[in-house]
């Protein structure tokens, strides 16, 4: 009679909200094999478009110019291209909605700046074989080589720290649930969330930017926090369920408690991007549209990872045998 009490309690804990929890740990595999499918479209994606750098990582030159009317964009790419040896690595044409203007960017590959006399030969060229377009330059600038590998050393050193400071962060914190594991796991869920957004610039051929690194550093804050609200709970259903109970049982109650307070959050601060990404498109805000939508994309891999990745891995860590002998 005690021991069907006793079981009749424990199968109470284990609803949530009335209802049976999701079941995380049993669907695993689906998870993980959406998340390496990801994964794998990605590097087939980077095999064939490669890589774009931006001049601010590997050197090079930009001239930004305005416009009007239309314009033969082969043509000026090719009267462009014949006036440097430099390789044309991006021509983008745009909108400024706000002066009302056609703008042309144009950059440059190179490990040399490039020249007031190069650029003032660039620019009357155009304007004599497109003189009723009338261009003007707008902006010009230039990247050392050397200058642009160590920013971005720098960056990836920021990016290494951080990452080293939230594992010892998840591993002091949650000693009671093992600490280290959770740490561990813990980050493969960031290297995930930076690989779908490393991914998401392959395939879009997005140039890897300082935008990119702003984006990284951004999506380590949100997805830590994601991971350590699940591990929190985690560690709250262990004392409320028994110390005895399955790792399974413990974090699918875990994590379906707090799956509608992530995914809201995680809507909520998405809506607040999107408006900026929608503006951003409006007025034409390039450097702000390269940061907002990659953000997007990162925040649902956060989301993500820290339910369907991070903890999956910990449980299976948790559960293999030597852990149950121990």
């Amino acid at each position: 009679m005690a021991s069907n009490v006793v079981k009749k309690t424990y199968e109470e804990k284990l609803l949530v909200r009335g209802k049976k929890p999701l079941d995380f740990i049993g669907h695993k595999k689906i998870f993980f094999g959406v998340s390496i499918a990801i994964i794998l479209i990605g590097i087939v994606c980077n095999f064939i478009f490669g890589t774009t750098v931006d001049i601010q990582f590997k050197g090079g030159s930009m001239l930004k110019y305005s416009y009007t009317g239309e314009l033969d964009n082969s043509a000026l790419r090719a009267l462009v291209q014949e006036k440097t040896p430099d390789n044309i690595v991006t021509f983008s044409d745009s909108k400024d909605l706000v002066n009302n203007k056609n703008m042309l960017t144009v950059q440059f590959s190179g490990t040399d700046t490039i020249s007031t006399e190069l650029q003032t030969s660039i620019t009357e060229s155009i304007q004599e074989k497109f003189p009723g377009n009338t261009f003007a330059m707008e902006q010009s600038s230039s990247v050392d080589a050397t200058m642009g590998f160590s920013f971005l050393l720098k960056c990836l050193a920021a990016v290494a720290l951080a990452s080293v400071l939230m594992v010892a962060y998840v591993t002091l914190r949650f000693k009671k649930i093992g600490g280290l594991s959770a740490g561990v796991f813990g980050l493969v869920a960031l290297f995930h969330d930076i690989a779908v957004i490393y991914f998401f610039y392959v395939i879009f051929r997005m140039p890897i930017d300082s935008s990119f690194m702003a984006v990284v550093l951004m999506i380590l804050g949100y997805s830590l926090n994601d991971t350590v609200v699940v591990y929190d709970r985690v560690r709250e259903e262990r004392k409320n369920l028994g110390y005895k109970a399955s790792v399974v049982d413990v974090f699918n109650v875990a994590a379906t408690k707090v799956m509608r307070r992530t995914i809201i959050t995680s809507i909520t601060t998405i809506a607040a991007i999107a408006i900026v990404y929608i503006l951003a498109i409006v007025y034409n805000l390039d450097s702000v549209k390269a940061f907002a939508l990659p953000m997007i994309v990162g925040l649902v891999s956060g989301c993500y990872s820290s339910l369907c990745v991070a903890g999956p891995l910990w449980v299976m860590w948790k559960s293999r045998p030597n852990a149950k002998k121990k």
